[in-house]
C-alpha cells in the first residue's frame, strides 16, 4: 500500500522563520501548504523550493479575513482530501524606526497599530485553528503548533534595543499576543483531546540571524548559554512537535530560549 504523505499549511511563510519551519516539514516528507499575504514574496520562495524538488504548493492568504481562510481550508482539503498538520507562523513584529523615536512608546501606540498587530499576531491563530480544526476534526487526527516566543513568558528588556541612532521600545502587541497564544494552545489542547488533535506551543529565543552586533550581544549576556539559537537546532525541534515522536506531548509551551528565561 503506498503511503500517504501527510499535509501541513504554514502561516507566514516568507519570513526567515518560515523559511526554517519549511525545512523542517520538508525533512519529515510531508506534502507543505505555504501561506503569506506578501504574493512577490511567496511565488518566489515556491520558485526556489519547486526547484529543490519540495512537495509544495502555495496560496495567497490574509490570515486576518476569515473568509480567506475558510475558502483555502476547503479547497485544500478538496484537492488533498486530508489536513494534518497547522503551524500558525505569521505575525507582525515591528522593527525600530529610524525616523521617530515616540512611535514605539506605550504611550504613543495607536488604536490602528494596536488592532493591526493584535488581529496579525493572534486573531489570526484563533480563525486558522477554528478553520482548519473543523476539518482536523472530520478525520479524527492533527497536529497544530502555535508559535510563541520567549516572551510569551517574560516581558522584553527594553535597554537591550537601544543603539545610539535611536531609542527603541519593543511594543506592547507582541508581548500581549504571544502571552495570548500559550493560554489559546493550552484551552485548545484540552477541548480536542478526544478528537485526536494535538496542540502545542513553540518559544524559542532570539535565532541567530541578521541582528544587528551589539543587539546579538545583549541577547547573550541574558542567556546562560551565551549564544543564540542556531537554525538548525530550531528545525530539530519542530520535527519533533510535528511527529508522531511527540505523541504523548499536547498542551504544552515548548521553550527553546538557551535558559533565558530562567533567571
Amino acid at each position: 500500500m503506498k503511503y500517504k504523505k501527510k499535509v501541513s499549511i504554514l502561516t507566514g511563510a516568507s519570513g526567515f522563520l518560515g523559511q526554517v519551519y519549511i525545512h523542517a516539514l520538508h525533512q519529515l516528507g510531508y506534502k507543505i501548504i505555504i501561506t503569506d499575504i506578501d504574493k512577490v514574496k511567496l511565488y518566489n520562495l515556491y520558485k526556489k523550493l519547486k526547484k529543490k524538488k519540495y512537495d509544495i504548493h502555495y496560496y495567497s492568504l490574509d490570515v486576518t479575513k476569515r473568509e480567506e481562510i475558510k475558502n483555502l481550508a476547503s479547497r485544500i482539503y478538496e484537492r488533498f482530501k486530508s489536513i494534518d498538520i497547522l503551524i500558525n507562523n505569521a505575525a507582525i513584529d515591528a522593527k525600530p524606526n529610524f525616523k521617530s523615536k515616540k512611535k514605539m512608546n506605550f504611550e504613543n501606540l495607536t488604536e490602528s497599530q494596536w488592532d493591526l498587530e493584535i488581529n496579525t499576531n493572534i486573531k489570526s491563530v484563533f480563525l486558522m485553528c477554528q478553520e482548519i480544526g473543523f476539518y482536523m476534526k472530520k478525520k479524527k487526527f492533527g497536529i497544530v503548533l502555535n508559535i510563541g516566543s520567549d516572551l510569551s513568558i517574560i516581558s522584553p528588556k527594553q535597554s537591550i534595543y537601544n543603539n545610539k541612532k535611536i531609542i527603541y521600545k519593543k511594543p506592547l502587541t507582541y508581548s500581549v499576543a504571544k502571552h495570548a497564544i500559550v493560554g489559546l494552545t493550552k484551552y485548545l489542547a484540552e477541548y480536542w483531546s478526544k478528537d485526536n488533535i494535538r496542540v502545542n506551543c513553540l518559544s524559542p529565543g532570539s535565532v541567530n540571524y541578521k541582528q544587528p552586533y551589539n543587539l546579538k550581544n545583549e541577547i547573550k549576556k541574558l542567556t546562560p548559554l551565551g549564544r543564540l539559537l542556531e537554525k538548525k537546532e530550531l528545525i530539530e525541534i519542530v520535527k519533533l512537535l510535528c511527529s508522531n515522536k511527540s505523541n504523548y506531548m499536547t498542551g504544552q509551551n515548548i521553550l527553546i530560549d538557551g535558559g533565558r528565561t530562567i533567571i
